[in-house]
């Protein structure tokens, strides 16, 4: 990751695909370029607003959940309650009646409560975390057959990204949580994922059905030329946010009054039939380059809220960027709305990918005005400086100034969540007021340096997460994990794998979820792809995301037939745990298998060059007849090679 950072400092990545297109199966790249309708300027700038009469926003402490989750849990508690029992009786755990069980349980909170997050990474990690959700996903094709994990999605409650995890998130939401199979389907009238087009050359806006450049970096300059016209700081994040935003919003929907906030009032996550979604950005103290998991503070958004659980609290995210006071907003001020666009949040989430931004000044098609506020932003913040996101005023300005770094400054700065090396977003679903009992741990992180087996994850992030864990007094616990060397060594990046499954093992009092890891691994195809490549051709995007649903799935189970089984004991521990219910001999059978056992090996390991566990993609194979009955978004690809060159 460092080692890539640091290239993109000093000259673009440059991506070579060499490809043989074997099978008429696998999603074309378009000939022409999409035509999508202009955006509208009006809606990016914050708004001023009347105050609600009957309560005036305010912050609360981080003691506790608010009032608007607590209430939406109920409602998500019953629909995952009756997916689990479905999800649960598929996977037939032999030894176990799930149906009984369920019926015999005092009250819903003896049943597991279940969580997925999913790892930074740029576009691979959107991809391979597509991947995932549609294996969890009981509306994907084929995916409640047997041996495959659909359901899963809709069991669970919370789902957590962050970075490149987090434009997954946000791209669902932000288009009504559509399948994976319709968000790259070619039927949509205005596609979506189309990474053939990077940033720098941007989608096309026009309205002829001929490239229109200058319509897309004029609809970036006056959008966040709007918003600066309002009063407003603007930064390297509010361009990088609404570029992506071409790519992951359905543009002609676009009307740039599109809130995280407004999630909260979509029907689907307001009836609670989908998880609810949490966002995970850094806190950034001025002048601070060095990160470290031990004491950054990690801030959450949700459809309700922006805050941190480190002790500092959260604000009403509709009415962040109003002047907020010691928690307050003065009777004589109005609020604001509107500072919570959805591309500004995930685009917080990413930060990290400003240095996109600066492409964009060098292409000759950017009109000069967005050249000028370009490089007027980096001559306010400073080069060392351009991958914050500015979210002044300060909503947390004189609050608990005892624990809050930031509370005496009026501005507050954040960046992309994984540069504490936390890139999985662990740290929202261990607070023990979301009583989570499991994660599903999605990894797509970029650690390994082997020259044949580089990008690849390695156990750095959730080893981070651990190290905070052990540093921090605040209530939060995470289960025991080995050192990188010892992940490589055993193998436990290159297969799932499960921490804290032995509760007897755990702290008196603990109430550290079972962790599910899922590595990203090359079971058909190699998907460790550069975190700062921005373009791909649409066959390689379907090649990732089918890697990433055999990854989670263990190949529809053709790698180990109990791995559904496996999967749904991992689900079951805590519950079991907390009912005093005797686990089931097949189930001790996984833990064996699944769990790490404790076991240490901290030599410096081989370098890591992982070989494909399922036939490759890559080979213009079509695969063994046990791949073949799964949902697929290929079924063969031809030789199709991603260099690329890194300093």
């Amino acid at each position: 990751m460092k080692l890539e950072i640091f290239f993109l400092y000093f000259g673009s990545i440059s991506t070579l695909l060499a490809e043989t297109i074997c099978n008429s199966q696998i999603a074309e790249t378009p000939s022409v370029p999409i035509v999508r309708e202009r955006d509208t300027i009006s809606g990016y700038a914050p708004t001023t607003v009347d105050c609600p009469s009957n309560e005036r926003p305010s912050l609360r402490d981080s003691l506790s959940l608010s009032s608007h989750e607590t209430s939406w849990l109920q409602k998500r508690r019953t629909n995952t309650v009756s997916a689990l029992r479905e999800f649960l009786n598929r996977l037939s755990i032999s030894g176990f009646d799930s149906n009984s069980y369920f019926d015999n349980a005092k009250n819903n909170s003896d049943l597991p409560n279940i969580a997925i997050a999913v790892s930074g990474g740029g576009y691979r990690a959107l991809m391979n975390g597509a991947g995932a959700i549609a294996a969890f996903d009981n509306r994907t094709s084929g995916s409640t057959a047997n041996g495959h994990l659909g359901g899963l999605l809709q069991s669970a409650t919370y789902l957590a990204g962050l970075s490149g995890g987090g434009w997954l998130l946000s791209s669902l939401y932000g288009n009504d949580f559509p399948t994976i199979e319709d968000m790259v389907s070619t039927n949509r009238a205005n596609p979506l994922w189309q990474f053939q087009y990077a940033i720098w050359e941007g989608p096309d806006l026009g309205a002829t059905g001929t490239s229109n450049a200058e319509a897309y970096f004029g609809a970036l300059l006056n959008q966040v030329q709007a918003k600066a016209n309002a009063g407003f700081n603007t930064s390297m994040t509010d361009l990088w946010g609404r570029a992506i935003a071409y790519q992951l919003l359905n543009t002609s929907g676009i009307d740039n009054s599109h809130t995280f906030s407004s999630i909260q009032n979509s029907q689907k996550f307001a009836t609670a039939v989908i998880p609810m979604p949490i966002l995970v950005a850094d806190g950034r103290r001025e002048g601070q380059v060095v990160f470290s998991s031990r004491n950054t503070t990690n801030y959450e958004f949700n459809p309700w809220e922006m805050g941190s659980f480190d002790d500092i609290g959260f604000a009403p995210l509709e009415f962040v960027g109003s002047e907020f006071d010691a928690g307050k907003i003065a009777s004589d001020n109005k609020c604001v709305t509107g500072y919570d666009q959805l591309s500004f949040v995930f685009g917080t989430s990413s930060s990290l990918f400003n240095q996109f931004v600066l492409q964009i000044r060098d292409t000759d098609m950017v009109p000069a005005a967005l050249k000028g506020i370009i490089t007027n932003m980096l001559e306010e913040v400073g080069e060392d400086n351009n991958d914050i996101a500015d979210w002044s005023p300060n909503p947390f300005y004189r609050w608990k100034p005892a624990t809050n770094p930031s509370a005496q400054s009026k501005r507050l700065t954040l960046v992309d969540g994984g540069e504490d090396l936390q890139n999985i977003p662990f740290t929202p679903l261990i607070q023990p007021s979301r009583h989570v009992d499991v994660i599903f741990a999605v990894d797509s992180s970029a650690d390994t340096l082997s020259p044949k087996g580089m990008n690849w994850p390695n156990g750095t992030a959730i080893v981070a997460t651990y190290e905070r864990s052990l540093a921090q007094d605040n209530g939060t616990t995470f289960p025991s994990i080995p050192d990188v060397n010892t992940i490589v060594n055993l193998g436990l990046n290159s297969r799932p794998t499960m921490f804290g499954c032995d509760v007897g093992n755990l702290s008196s009092g603990s109430t550290s979820p079972l962790v599910v890891y899922l590595p990203n691994s090359p079971y058909v195809y190699h998907s460790n792809v550069s975190t700062f490549t921005m373009s791909y051709d649409l066959k390689v995007r379907n090649a990732i995301i089918q890697n990433g649903y055999d990854v989670v799935t263990m190949g529809n189970a053709t790698v180990d037939p109990e791995w559904p089984t496996c999967l749904g004991c991992a689900i079951m521990a805590r519950s079991w745990h907390r009912t005093n219910t005797t686990i089931p001999d097949s189930c001790k059978s996984c833990f064996t298998k699944y769990c790490w056992d404790g076991k240490l090996n901290s030599t410096l390991p081989a370098l890591y060059e992982p070989g494909f566990v399922l036939k490759s993609l890559e080979s213009g194979a079509i695969g063994n007849s046990g791949v073949i009955a799964r949902w697929l978004f290929v079924a063969a690809i031809g030789t199709v090679t991603a260099i690329t060159y890194i300093l």
